[in-house]
Protein backbone atom coordinates (compact mmCIF):
# COMPACT_ATOMS: atom_id res chain seq x y z
CA UNK A 1 0.00 0.00 0.00
CA UNK A 2 1.41 3.38 -0.99
CA UNK A 3 1.99 5.76 1.89
CA UNK A 4 3.77 8.59 0.05
CA UNK A 5 0.80 10.48 -1.36
CA UNK A 6 1.31 14.25 -1.51
CA UNK A 7 -1.33 16.94 -1.62
CA UNK A 8 -1.20 19.70 -4.24
CA UNK A 9 -0.44 22.88 -2.31
CA UNK A 10 -1.19 25.23 -5.20
CA UNK A 11 -4.56 23.60 -5.88
CA UNK A 12 -5.52 23.90 -2.21
CA UNK A 13 -4.48 27.56 -2.12
CA UNK A 14 -6.35 28.36 -5.33
CA UNK A 15 -9.51 26.80 -3.88
CA UNK A 16 -9.14 28.90 -0.72
CA UNK A 17 -8.85 32.05 -2.80
CA UNK A 18 -11.74 31.05 -5.07
CA UNK A 19 -14.15 30.42 -2.23
CA UNK A 20 -13.08 33.71 -0.60
CA UNK A 21 -15.02 35.43 -3.38
CA UNK A 22 -18.30 34.19 -1.91
CA UNK A 23 -18.96 37.02 0.52
CA UNK A 24 -15.59 38.70 -0.03
CA UNK A 25 -15.18 42.12 1.57
CA UNK A 26 -13.32 45.22 0.42
CA UNK A 27 -10.79 44.73 3.22
CA UNK A 28 -9.86 41.24 2.03
CA UNK A 29 -11.96 39.20 4.43
CA UNK A 30 -15.25 37.33 4.15
CA UNK A 31 -18.76 38.09 5.36
CA UNK A 32 -20.53 34.77 4.84
CA UNK A 33 -23.08 34.41 7.59
CA UNK A 34 -24.82 31.08 8.09
CA UNK A 35 -27.71 30.44 5.69
CA UNK A 36 -27.14 33.68 3.79
CA UNK A 37 -27.11 33.93 0.00
CA UNK A 38 -23.30 33.78 0.15
CA UNK A 39 -23.47 30.61 2.23
CA UNK A 40 -25.78 29.05 -0.35
CA UNK A 41 -23.34 29.88 -3.16
CA UNK A 42 -20.31 28.36 -1.44
CA UNK A 43 -22.35 25.28 -0.53
CA UNK A 44 -23.36 24.85 -4.17
CA UNK A 45 -19.69 25.20 -5.20
CA UNK A 46 -18.56 22.63 -2.62
CA UNK A 47 -21.26 20.16 -3.66
CA UNK A 48 -20.25 20.43 -7.33
CA UNK A 49 -16.56 19.92 -6.53
CA UNK A 50 -17.29 16.78 -4.49
CA UNK A 51 -19.63 15.29 -7.07
CA UNK A 52 -16.97 15.83 -9.75
CA UNK A 53 -14.80 13.41 -7.75
CA UNK A 54 -17.54 10.78 -7.71
CA UNK A 55 -18.58 11.49 -4.13
CA UNK A 56 -22.16 11.09 -2.98
CA UNK A 57 -23.35 14.29 -1.30
CA UNK A 58 -26.11 14.11 1.29
CA UNK A 59 -27.66 16.85 3.42
CA UNK A 60 -29.35 16.38 6.79
CA UNK A 61 -32.29 18.16 8.38
CA UNK A 62 -30.20 21.04 9.77
CA UNK A 63 -28.14 21.59 6.61
CA UNK A 64 -25.00 19.60 7.45
CA UNK A 65 -23.39 18.38 4.22
CA UNK A 66 -21.69 14.98 3.88
CA UNK A 67 -19.64 14.08 0.78
CA UNK A 68 -18.65 10.38 0.85
CA UNK A 69 -16.11 8.44 -1.21
CA UNK A 70 -16.56 4.64 -0.98
CA UNK A 71 -13.85 2.34 0.36
CA UNK A 72 -13.19 -1.39 0.08
CA UNK A 73 -15.25 -2.11 3.19
CA UNK A 74 -18.35 0.05 3.05
CA UNK A 75 -19.80 -1.72 6.07
CA UNK A 76 -17.43 0.43 8.12
CA UNK A 77 -18.60 3.90 9.14
CA UNK A 78 -16.68 6.60 7.22
CA UNK A 79 -13.60 8.39 8.45
CA UNK A 80 -14.72 12.02 8.41
CA UNK A 81 -12.79 15.23 7.78
CA UNK A 82 -14.52 18.56 8.13
CA UNK A 83 -15.18 21.96 9.57
CA UNK A 84 -17.41 24.84 8.43
CA UNK A 85 -17.88 27.32 5.58
CA UNK A 86 -19.76 30.08 7.45
CA UNK A 87 -17.84 33.07 8.84
CA UNK A 88 -18.05 35.92 11.31
CA UNK A 89 -19.54 39.24 10.07
CA UNK A 90 -15.92 40.39 9.59
CA UNK A 91 -14.30 36.99 9.07
CA UNK A 92 -11.16 35.83 7.33
CA UNK A 93 -10.34 33.43 4.50
CA UNK A 94 -9.19 30.48 6.62
CA UNK A 95 -11.24 30.05 9.81
CA UNK A 96 -13.26 26.88 9.23
CA UNK A 97 -12.84 27.01 5.47
CA UNK A 98 -9.36 25.44 5.65
CA UNK A 99 -10.80 22.36 7.34
CA UNK A 100 -13.39 21.79 4.61
CA UNK A 101 -11.10 22.57 1.68
CA UNK A 102 -8.22 20.67 3.26
CA UNK A 103 -10.56 17.69 3.30
CA UNK A 104 -11.47 18.37 -0.33
CA UNK A 105 -7.76 18.42 -1.25
CA UNK A 106 -7.29 15.06 0.51
CA UNK A 107 -10.20 13.67 -1.50
CA UNK A 108 -8.81 15.10 -4.76
CA UNK A 109 -5.43 13.50 -4.03
CA UNK A 110 -6.98 10.09 -3.36
CA UNK A 111 -9.06 10.42 -6.52
CA UNK A 112 -6.26 11.41 -8.89
CA UNK A 113 -4.00 8.66 -7.54
CA UNK A 114 -6.85 6.13 -7.74
CA UNK A 115 -6.13 5.25 -4.11
CA UNK A 116 -8.69 2.94 -2.51
CA UNK A 117 -9.03 3.28 1.25
CA UNK A 118 -10.31 0.49 3.44
CA UNK A 119 -13.10 2.56 5.04
CA UNK A 120 -15.22 5.14 3.23
CA UNK A 121 -13.90 8.71 3.52
CA UNK A 122 -16.23 11.65 4.09
CA UNK A 123 -15.95 15.45 4.06
CA UNK A 124 -18.37 17.37 6.29
CA UNK A 125 -19.50 20.98 6.16
CA UNK A 126 -21.14 21.71 9.52
CA UNK A 127 -23.88 24.36 9.49
CA UNK A 128 -23.55 27.57 11.53
CA UNK A 129 -20.42 26.79 13.51
CA UNK A 130 -19.79 30.45 14.27
CA UNK A 131 -23.12 31.20 15.95
CA UNK A 132 -22.69 34.85 15.00
CA UNK A 133 -26.04 35.02 13.18
CA UNK A 134 -27.98 32.29 14.98
CA UNK A 135 -26.68 31.55 18.48
CA UNK A 136 -25.48 29.26 19.91
CA UNK A 137 -22.22 28.33 18.20
CA UNK A 138 -21.47 24.86 16.77
CA UNK A 139 -25.20 24.59 16.35
CA UNK A 140 -25.71 21.86 13.77
CA UNK A 141 -22.85 19.65 14.91
CA UNK A 142 -24.55 19.89 18.30
CA UNK A 143 -27.75 18.50 16.78
CA UNK A 144 -25.75 15.72 15.11
CA UNK A 145 -24.21 14.79 18.48
CA UNK A 146 -27.52 14.95 20.36
CA UNK A 147 -26.76 18.11 22.34
CA UNK A 148 -29.80 19.94 20.87
CA UNK A 149 -33.01 18.74 19.22
CA UNK A 150 -33.52 19.97 15.66
CA UNK A 151 -36.77 21.65 16.70
CA UNK A 152 -34.89 23.85 19.17
CA UNK A 153 -32.46 24.94 16.46
CA UNK A 154 -35.24 25.62 13.95
CA UNK A 155 -36.80 28.30 16.16
CA UNK A 156 -33.59 30.24 16.86
CA UNK A 157 -33.65 33.74 15.36
CA UNK A 158 -31.13 36.28 14.17
CA UNK A 159 -31.24 39.87 15.44
CA UNK A 160 -33.84 40.69 12.76
CA UNK A 161 -36.21 37.99 14.03
CA UNK A 162 -35.71 35.62 11.07
CA UNK A 163 -35.70 31.96 12.11
CA UNK A 164 -33.05 29.38 11.32
CA UNK A 165 -35.67 27.15 9.70
CA UNK A 166 -36.94 29.92 7.42
CA UNK A 167 -33.46 30.63 6.10
CA UNK A 168 -32.50 26.94 5.86
CA UNK A 169 -35.50 26.30 3.63
CA UNK A 170 -35.03 29.52 1.66
CA UNK A 171 -31.54 28.56 0.51
CA UNK A 172 -32.65 24.98 -0.22
CA UNK A 173 -30.49 23.17 2.31
CA UNK A 174 -32.98 21.47 4.59
CA UNK A 175 -32.15 17.88 3.73
CA UNK A 176 -34.22 14.71 4.23
CA UNK A 177 -31.67 12.87 6.40
CA UNK A 178 -32.16 12.97 10.16
CA UNK A 179 -29.18 14.55 11.90
CA UNK A 180 -27.01 11.94 13.59
CA UNK A 181 -28.56 8.99 11.74
CA UNK A 182 -25.19 7.81 10.48
CA UNK A 183 -22.00 7.33 12.47
CA UNK A 184 -18.29 7.99 11.96
CA UNK A 185 -15.35 5.69 12.54
CA UNK A 186 -13.49 8.89 13.42
CA UNK A 187 -13.36 12.59 12.62
CA UNK A 188 -10.33 14.81 12.01
CA UNK A 189 -10.76 18.61 11.91
CA UNK A 190 -8.04 20.78 10.39
CA UNK A 191 -8.08 24.42 11.51
CA UNK A 192 -5.93 27.50 11.91
CA UNK A 193 -4.88 27.92 15.53
CA UNK A 194 -6.64 31.29 15.98
CA UNK A 195 -3.97 32.17 18.51
CA UNK A 196 -0.26 33.10 18.56
CA UNK A 197 1.40 30.05 20.17
CA UNK A 198 2.52 28.08 17.09
CA UNK A 199 3.89 31.15 15.35
CA UNK A 200 5.66 32.32 18.50
CA UNK A 201 7.31 28.92 19.01
CA UNK A 202 7.99 28.43 15.27
CA UNK A 203 6.01 25.19 15.20
CA UNK A 204 4.18 24.10 12.05
CA UNK A 205 1.63 21.70 13.55
CA UNK A 206 -0.47 21.87 16.68
CA UNK A 207 -1.46 18.43 17.97
CA UNK A 208 -4.74 19.27 19.66
CA UNK A 209 -5.49 17.21 22.76
CA UNK A 210 -8.79 18.87 23.70
CA UNK A 211 -10.97 21.99 23.87
CA UNK A 212 -11.56 24.22 26.87
CA UNK A 213 -15.05 24.65 28.35
CA UNK A 214 -17.23 27.52 27.12
CA UNK A 215 -20.36 29.27 28.37
CA UNK A 216 -22.35 32.06 26.74
CA UNK A 217 -24.70 34.47 28.55
CA UNK A 218 -27.13 37.20 27.53
CA UNK A 219 -27.87 40.16 29.81
CA UNK A 220 -30.48 42.91 29.45
CA UNK A 221 -30.12 45.91 31.77
CA UNK A 222 -33.27 48.04 32.17
CA UNK A 223 -33.54 51.63 33.32
CA UNK A 224 -35.66 54.54 32.06
CA UNK A 225 -35.34 56.55 28.83
CA UNK A 226 -35.09 60.24 29.77
CA UNK A 227 -34.14 63.62 28.32
CA UNK A 228 -30.42 64.29 28.78
CA UNK A 229 -30.92 68.01 29.35
CA UNK A 230 -33.95 67.91 31.64
CA UNK A 231 -33.07 64.92 33.86
CA UNK A 232 -30.67 65.63 36.75
CA UNK A 233 -27.78 63.20 37.17
CA UNK A 234 -29.00 62.04 40.60
CA UNK A 235 -32.45 61.10 39.22
CA UNK A 236 -31.28 59.11 36.23
CA UNK A 237 -31.71 55.37 35.72
CA UNK A 238 -28.99 55.03 33.09
CA UNK A 239 -28.81 51.48 31.76
CA UNK A 240 -25.61 52.18 29.81
CA UNK A 241 -23.74 53.22 32.97
CA UNK A 242 -24.79 49.94 34.58
CA UNK A 243 -23.75 47.94 31.54
CA UNK A 244 -20.38 49.70 31.45
CA UNK A 245 -19.69 48.72 35.05
CA UNK A 246 -20.67 45.13 34.30
CA UNK A 247 -18.35 45.05 31.29
CA UNK A 248 -15.51 46.06 33.61
CA UNK A 249 -16.61 43.39 36.08
CA UNK A 250 -16.57 40.71 33.36
CA UNK A 251 -13.05 41.74 32.33
CA UNK A 252 -11.91 41.58 35.95
CA UNK A 253 -13.28 38.04 36.27
CA UNK A 254 -11.28 36.99 33.23
CA UNK A 255 -8.13 38.65 34.57
CA UNK A 256 -8.56 36.92 37.92
CA UNK A 257 -9.09 33.41 36.57
CA UNK A 258 -6.38 33.08 33.93
CA UNK A 259 -5.82 31.01 31.80
CA UNK A 260 -9.58 31.50 31.66
CA UNK A 261 -11.02 34.36 29.64
CA UNK A 262 -14.17 36.49 29.89
CA UNK A 263 -15.41 38.81 27.16
CA UNK A 264 -18.31 41.11 26.32
CA UNK A 265 -18.41 41.01 22.53
CA UNK A 266 -21.83 42.36 21.50
CA UNK A 267 -23.71 45.35 22.91
CA UNK A 268 -26.95 47.06 21.86
CA UNK A 269 -27.84 50.40 23.43
CA UNK A 270 -31.46 51.67 23.29
CA UNK A 271 -32.73 54.05 22.11
CA UNK A 272 -29.18 54.96 21.01
CA UNK A 273 -29.88 58.66 20.66
CA UNK A 274 -27.41 61.39 21.59
CA UNK A 275 -29.90 63.30 23.73
CA UNK A 276 -31.66 60.41 25.48
CA UNK A 277 -30.46 58.75 28.68
CA UNK A 278 -30.22 55.06 27.67
CA UNK A 279 -33.12 53.06 29.06
CA UNK A 280 -32.07 49.55 28.01
CA UNK A 281 -28.84 47.79 27.11
CA UNK A 282 -28.41 44.23 25.82
CA UNK A 283 -25.00 42.59 25.88
CA UNK A 284 -23.43 39.15 25.59
CA UNK A 285 -20.78 37.44 27.71
CA UNK A 286 -18.40 34.67 26.62
CA UNK A 287 -16.52 32.82 29.38
CA UNK A 288 -13.99 30.03 28.81
CA UNK A 289 -11.66 27.90 30.92
CA UNK A 290 -10.02 24.47 30.60
CA UNK A 291 -11.45 23.50 34.02
CA UNK A 292 -15.21 23.17 34.58
CA UNK A 293 -14.87 23.93 38.29
CA UNK A 294 -13.19 27.23 37.50
CA UNK A 295 -16.03 28.07 35.09
CA UNK A 296 -18.51 27.45 37.92
CA UNK A 297 -16.66 29.98 40.07
CA UNK A 298 -16.51 32.51 37.22
CA UNK A 299 -20.25 32.14 36.65
CA UNK A 300 -20.99 32.66 40.36
CA UNK A 301 -18.83 35.80 40.40
CA UNK A 302 -20.64 37.14 37.33
CA UNK A 303 -24.03 36.74 38.98
CA UNK A 304 -22.78 38.29 42.20
CA UNK A 305 -21.46 41.30 40.27
CA UNK A 306 -24.82 41.82 38.54
CA UNK A 307 -26.70 41.63 41.82
CA UNK A 308 -24.31 43.93 43.65
CA UNK A 309 -23.79 46.46 40.88
CA UNK A 310 -27.12 47.14 39.20
CA UNK A 311 -29.89 47.55 41.85
CA UNK A 312 -27.98 50.40 43.61
CA UNK A 313 -28.18 52.29 40.30
CA UNK A 314 -31.99 51.75 40.33
CA UNK A 315 -31.62 49.31 37.44
CA UNK A 316 -33.19 45.92 36.91
CA UNK A 317 -31.75 43.16 34.77
CA UNK A 318 -32.35 39.80 33.17
CA UNK A 319 -29.54 37.28 32.78
CA UNK A 320 -29.52 33.82 31.26
CA UNK A 321 -26.93 31.28 30.24
CA UNK A 322 -27.81 30.40 26.65
CA UNK A 323 -25.10 27.84 25.91
CA UNK A 324 -22.61 25.62 27.67
CA UNK A 325 -19.98 23.41 26.06
CA UNK A 326 -18.00 21.38 28.62
CA UNK A 327 -14.25 20.87 28.33
CA UNK A 328 -13.36 18.04 25.94
CA UNK A 329 -10.50 15.54 25.71
CA UNK A 330 -9.80 14.10 22.25
CA UNK A 331 -9.20 10.45 21.32
CA UNK A 332 -5.62 9.28 22.12
CA UNK A 333 -5.50 6.91 19.14
CA UNK A 334 -6.30 9.75 16.73
CA UNK A 335 -3.85 12.09 18.45
CA UNK A 336 -1.18 9.45 17.86
CA UNK A 337 -2.11 9.36 14.16
CA UNK A 338 -1.59 13.12 13.94
CA UNK A 339 1.77 12.90 15.70
CA UNK A 340 2.84 10.11 13.33
CA UNK A 341 1.74 12.14 10.30
CA UNK A 342 3.58 15.28 11.43
CA UNK A 343 6.72 13.26 12.16
CA UNK A 344 6.57 11.63 8.74
CA UNK A 345 6.85 15.04 7.06
CA UNK A 346 9.33 16.26 9.70
CA UNK A 347 7.13 19.14 10.76
CA UNK A 348 7.91 20.78 14.10
CA UNK A 349 4.92 20.20 16.39
CA UNK A 350 3.63 20.71 19.90
CA UNK A 351 0.64 19.49 21.93
CA UNK A 352 -1.97 22.11 22.80
CA UNK A 353 -5.51 22.63 24.06
CA UNK A 354 -7.80 24.67 21.82
CA UNK A 355 -8.90 27.98 23.27
CA UNK A 356 -11.60 28.34 20.62
CA UNK A 357 -14.69 26.20 20.24
CA UNK A 358 -15.00 23.87 17.26
CA UNK A 359 -17.46 21.35 15.85
CA UNK A 360 -15.03 18.63 16.94
CA UNK A 361 -15.97 19.38 20.55
CA UNK A 362 -19.49 18.03 19.96
CA UNK A 363 -18.49 15.22 17.62
CA UNK A 364 -16.13 13.90 20.31
CA UNK A 365 -19.30 12.89 22.20
CA UNK A 366 -20.29 10.38 19.53
CA UNK A 367 -17.07 9.36 17.71
CA UNK A 368 -13.29 9.32 18.19
CA UNK A 369 -12.21 12.85 17.26
CA UNK A 370 -9.19 15.12 17.17
CA UNK A 371 -7.93 18.32 15.56
CA UNK A 372 -4.87 19.57 13.67
CA UNK A 373 -3.77 23.20 14.00
CA UNK A 374 -1.55 25.29 11.72
CA UNK A 375 -0.25 28.79 12.54
CA UNK A 376 -2.01 32.04 11.67
CA UNK A 377 -0.16 35.32 11.35
CA UNK A 378 -0.02 37.22 14.62
CA UNK A 379 -2.52 34.79 16.10
CA UNK A 380 -5.22 36.91 14.46
CA UNK A 381 -8.64 35.39 13.68
CA UNK A 382 -12.30 36.48 13.55
CA UNK A 383 -10.84 39.39 11.63
CA UNK A 384 -10.68 40.35 7.95
CA UNK A 385 -6.89 40.54 8.24
CA UNK A 386 -6.68 36.86 9.28
CA UNK A 387 -3.81 35.27 7.35
CA UNK A 388 -1.73 32.14 6.98
CA UNK A 389 0.62 30.97 4.24
CA UNK A 390 0.29 28.50 1.40
CA UNK A 391 3.02 26.34 2.97
CA UNK A 392 1.22 26.29 6.33
CA UNK A 393 -2.10 25.35 4.74
CA UNK A 394 -0.34 22.64 2.73
CA UNK A 395 1.37 21.27 5.83
CA UNK A 396 -1.96 20.96 7.62
CA UNK A 397 -3.59 19.22 4.66
CA UNK A 398 -0.64 16.83 4.31
CA UNK A 399 -0.86 15.89 7.99
CA UNK A 400 -4.62 15.47 7.59
CA UNK A 401 -4.11 13.10 4.65
CA UNK A 402 -1.45 11.02 6.40
CA UNK A 403 -3.37 10.89 9.69
CA UNK A 404 -6.52 9.70 7.91
CA UNK A 405 -4.55 7.01 6.06
CA UNK A 406 -2.84 5.93 9.29
CA UNK A 407 -6.18 5.49 11.02
CA UNK A 408 -7.61 3.75 7.96
CA UNK A 409 -4.77 1.22 8.23
CA UNK A 410 -5.62 0.68 11.90
CA UNK A 411 -9.23 -0.06 10.94
CA UNK A 412 -8.04 -2.42 8.19
CA UNK A 413 -5.82 -4.36 10.59
CA UNK A 414 -8.64 -4.63 13.12
CA UNK A 415 -11.05 -6.05 10.53
CA UNK A 416 -8.42 -8.63 9.48
CA UNK A 417 -8.18 -10.03 13.00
Amino acid sequence: MRTNLSINSRRLWDSLMETAKFGGTERGGIRRLALSDEDQKVRDWFKAQCEALGCTVRVDEVGNMFAMRPGRNNDLPPIAMGSHLDTQPTGGKFDGILGVLGGLEVMRTLHEQDYETNAPIEIVNWTNEEGSRFPPAMMASGVFAGAFPAEYIYQQTDRDGVTFLEELERIGYRGPMKAGDHTFSAMFELHIEQGPILENEQKMIGVVTGVQGMRWYEVTVKGVDAHTGATPMYLRKNALVGAARMIEAVDAIGQKHQPGVATVGLIENKPNSRNVVPGEVFFTIDMRHPDEGALDVMEAELRAALEAGLPPLQLSYEEKRIWSSPAVKFAPELIDCVRHAASKSRFAMRDMVSGAGHDAAYIARVAPTTMIFVPCEGGLSHNEAESTSMDECAAGAQVLLDAVLAYDEILASETRK
